[in-house]
């Protein structure tokens, strides 16, 4: 066979066969349109993640957020910046530990959170809401089964 056969047209694959192309397609939209949510509220998709990882575990160590979220310890120092200058993080000096940081929610950043969770089920809504329970639940168990298998560990931000 000669090259010219093998790069012809009907040899290549298209790319609306691909599970990785719908899984874009649909992932840049859900995550777009959060994104445009967010933003109405002054909150990156960055910032939501961070800030919903300190509702549930306030008065935590940077390093304990750079684990739970699978950011590098300068990307949640940033981020942490940027929570603070908009007054919804508060960065204090560990009692235990001089050197360290302990990092909790503002009585605001605690009032955004449960804000920002409801646009997040909004935004779940406007996207799978024509599946029954029976298919979200199997998407969801064959999402986490990828993410399981291809050891994924850092939370989508993008």
């Amino acid at each position: 066979m000669s090259n010219t056969s093998r790069n012809s047209p009907a040899n290549v694959s298209a790319l609306e066969i691909h599970l990785g192309y719908w899984l874009r397609f649909v992932s840049n939209h859900v995550s777009h349109s959060f994104k445009v949510k967010l933003e109405r509220h002054g909150v990156t998709v960055a910032e939501w993640v961070v800030l919903r990882a300190l509702f549930d575990e306030s008065g935590i160590k940077p390093s304990a957020i750079s684990e739970k979220i699978g950011l590098t310890r300068g990307a949640v120092s940033k981020l942490l910046d940027r929570l603070a200058s908009k007054s919804l993080v508060a960065i204090r000096a560990d009692a235990a530990d001089g050197r360290a940081q302990v990092i909790t929610l503002t009585a605001s950043g605690r009032r955004l959170v449960p804000r920002l969770a409801a646009l997040a089920d909004q935004n779940d809504a406007e996207t799978f809401e024509h599946l029954d329970d029976e298919q979200r639940a199997a998407l969801l168990s064959i999402l986490k089964s990828i993410v399981e298998r291809l050891d994924l560990r850092a939370v989508p931000i993008d």
